[in-house]
């Protein structure tokens, strides 16, 4: 049983974290990308779309800080850097972007059509969080 990711668009932490016990689907707008782990892979993700070296990623307060967390080692909701969300949302080439972004040591072996799929479906998600001022969050789940 592998690690599943929900990314989703919601307009508070407080908000996002109502989502812990069953997940996003159904309440609000999400991309499932089950193979894209939040931390590491998003955050060569933004290094890529951004500019940002990896070290200043993971020190945004926003890197995968835990927004609502199971005691009991279940679900968790973390909040993604606003970085990211619009790096995804200025995207202008996401068969590009998942050319490099294939050759990372993370996503060795994926194929970069796609990861420009999931771009595809990330760029509107992002795009949509930038229009109504909200955050973007994933949801994971063992």
């Amino acid at each position: 049983m592998g690690m599943i990711y929900d990314y989703f668009v919601a307009p508070s932490d407080a908000v996002a974290a109502a989502v812990i016990d069953d997940g996003p689907t159904g309440l609000f707008r999400t991309v499932e990308a089950k193979w894209l782990d939040p931390l590491v892979v998003m955050g060569t993700l933004e290094e890529l779309l951004t500019g940002r070296p990896y070290t200043e990623v993971v020190a945004d307060p926003r890197w995968g800080h835990d927004v609502a967390r199971e005691s009991d080692g279940g679900p968790l909701v973390l909040s993604v850097t606003d970085g990211l969300r619009d790096g995804l949302a200025g995207m202008d080439e996401p068969i590009a972007v998942a050319a490099v972004w294939s050759r990372t040591e993370e996503l060795d072996g994926y194929d970069p059509a796609d990861l420009a799929c999931a771009l595809d479906e990330l760029k509107d998600l992002a795009a949509e969080a930038v229009r109504s001022g909200e955050q973007l969050y994933c949801w994971v789940c063992v």
